[in-house]
């Protein structure tokens, strides 16, 4: 299961190096735009992971789902609390999120894998 994790995480780090190093300056500004949207604000940086991991879950987009729920693992959120996020998205969403639902469970039992299991 762990290299669910370690297979993601090399991935996403080779192909933003190869987009970065191609100097596009729309897509850098894109990746910034993005970084700095998650940063401390009139919301907290906890409260942005999961607004992100419910859009992405709505929007069916697993690597997104994959990279939030690793975040919010990092963020010390529990498995209750993603659980929580995850069943506001599906409700959003509705049934066809399921699938989407269902990797999102198996990539986080990985990251609890790897990393531990947040108390």
């Amino acid at each position: 299961m762990k290299d669910l994790v370690d297979e993601f995480e090399a991935y996403r780090a080779r192909m933003n190096d190869r987009i970065i190093n191609d100097n596009n300056k729309v897509l850098k500004r894109i990746f910034n735009l993005d970084t700095n949207s998650f940063a401390e604000g009139a919301l907290d940086k906890k409260t942005k992971e999961l607004l992100g991991l419910v859009a992405s879950l709505v929007l069916r987009c697993d690597d997104c789902v994959k990279y939030h729920l690793e975040s919010s693992h990092k963020m010390g959120f529990t498995k209750a609390q993603v659980v929580e996020a995850l069943s506001i998205g599906t409700l959003v969403g509705g049934t066809i999120v399921i699938p989407h639902l269902r990797r999102a469970y198996e990539y986080w039992d990985a990251v609890e894998e790897k990393y531990g299991t947040n108390a």
